[in-house]
C-alpha cells in the first residue's frame, strides 16, 4: 500500500497536468476548430499565463472556454507543481526508485528462504543462511526508522501474517519459510497460509509454548523449533560433554566456515548416479569429502553407512568436508 501512495504522489502530479493540456487542446479544436497543434500551443500559454495573445481570433464560446480554463488551471497547476516539488524534496522519489528497485530483485526470486520476523533468531538465520550463500527475504514490522537502519538484506516492511505480503515476498517460488515471531497464534496463522500458498514448502517455525507443537504442525510446520527449550538443553551439554557439543557446533557452520556438512537428496543427483551404491559414488577418492549419515526413504537415520548401501528415492546422503571439497563434490555430482 505504501508503494502504491509514492507511486500516485510521484506520478498524480504529471497526470493532473496531461489532463490539463488535452482538455484545453480538444477544447479549442472543437469550440473555434483550431489545428491540434495550435490548441495544445494555445492551452501552453493559457495554462502559464505568458499572454502572447490569440492565435486565431476566438468566438463568444471560445472565450468562455479561456477563461474557464485560465481560472481552473492556474489552481490546478500551482498546486501539481507543488507536489512535484515537495515528492522530491521529501525524497519520495528516491524511495520510489528503492521500492521499484526492491520489486524488481523479488520478482527474480526463485528456490530462496523467507523469513518472518527480524528479532534474535531471525538475525541468527540470517547470517546462517548468508554464510551457505543461500537467498533469503525478511518480513518485519519494526517502526520503519529501525527497519532502515537493518543491513541491506532483502528487507519487506510489514506483518507477515499478510497473504499479499508473503506473495510478494515470492512465497509460491521460495523453497522454504522460516517464522520466528514471539506470538504463537501469529505463527500458526502463517503456516496456514504457507502452506495453502505453497504445499511443496518447507516450514520451520518457532514456538513459545509447548502446547504449540502439535497445533503448528497440524497447521503445516514441518519443523518446529522451541528456543527456550533448545539453549537450556545446549547449556546443560556443554556441562556434561562440552568437547562434543562445541564440535558439533563447528561442522554444523555455527563456529566456523572451513568446514560443512551438506545434504544430498536422491532427487537431485544426475541419472547415472541413481540407484547406485555409496562405494560406486567413489566420493571420498574424487573428492576428499566424507559421507557421515544417510536417511532411508522411510526416514530412518544410518551414521556412517556402509558401502553397499544403496540410493534409492527419497533418500538423503549426509557429507562432511572443506567448502572447496564440498564444491568438487557438486561440480562431481552435476557432471554425473
Amino acid at each position: 500500500m505504501k508503494f502504491l501512495n509514492r507511486y500516485f504522489g510521484l506520478f498524480s502530479p504529471l497526470i493532473i497536468i496531461f489532463l490539463l493540456l488535452v482538455i484545453g487542446t480538444m477544447g479549442y479544436h472543437f469550440i473555434d476548430s483550431y489545428s491540434f497543434f495550435d490548441g495544445f500551443y494555445m492551452t501552453i500559454i493559457t495554462i502559464a499565463t505568458v499572454g502572447y495573445g490569440e492565435i486565431h481570433p476566438l468566438s463568444t464560446a471560445g472565450r468562455i472556454f479561456t477563461s474557464f480554463l485560465i481560472i481552473t488551471s492556474f489552481g490546478t497547476f500551482a498546486y501539481a507543481i507543488s507536489m512535484f516539488t515537495k515528492f522530491v524534496i521529501d525524497g519520495e522519489i528516491q524511495l520510489y526508485f528503492k521500492e521499484r528497485k526492491l520489486n524488481k530483485l523479488l520478482s527474480e526470486l526463485k528456490d530462496h528462504v523467507i523469513i518472518c520476523g527480524y528479532g534474535r533468531n531471525g538475525f541468527q538465520a540470517t547470517q546462517v543462511l548468508q554464510r551457505h550463500n543461500q537467498k533469503f527475504v525478511v518480513i518485519d514490522k519494526l517502526n520503519e526508522e529501525a527497519f532502515e537502519s537493518k543491513p541491506k538484506h532483502l528487507l519487506l516492511y510489514g506483518d507477515a501474517t499478510s497473504d499479499e505480503l508473503l506473495i510478494r515476498a515470492g512465497i509460491k517460488q521460495a523453497k522454504a519459510i522460516i517464522i520466528t515471531l514471539p506470538n504463537d497464534a501469529d505463527n500458526l496463522f502463517i503456516c496456514l497460509s504457507a502452506r495453502n500458498l505453497n504445499p511443496k514448502l518447507t516450514i520451520v517455525s518457532r514456538a513459545s509454548e509447548d502446547s504449540s507443537d502439535a497445533k503448528l504442525r497440524i497447521a503445516g510446520a514441518d519443523n518446529v523449533i522451541m528456543p527456550d527449550k533448545i539453549g537450556g538443553a545446549h547449556m546443560a551439554s556443554l556441562i556434561t560433554k562440552p568437547d562434543v557439543i562445541e564440535f558439533v557446533d563447528f561442522i554444523t557452520g555455527q563456529g566456523s566456515d572451513t568446514i560443512n556438512l551438506e545434504e544430498f537428496s536422491y532427487e537431485n543427483l544426475p541419472d547415472q548416479l541413481k540407484d547406485k551404491t555409496l562405494k560406486d559414488l567413489e566420493i571420498r577418492n574424487s573428492t576428499g569429502a566424507n559421507i557421515v549419515g544417510f536417511r532411508t526413504a522411510d526416514g530412518n537415520y544410518i551414521v556412517n553407512p556402509g558401502p553397499d548401501t544403496k540410493l534409492i528415492p527419497q533418500a538423503k546422503v549426509f557429507v562432511l568436508g572443506t567448502p572447496e571439497q564440498i564444491t568438487r563434490l557438486r561440480m562431481m555430482l552435476v557432471a554425473g
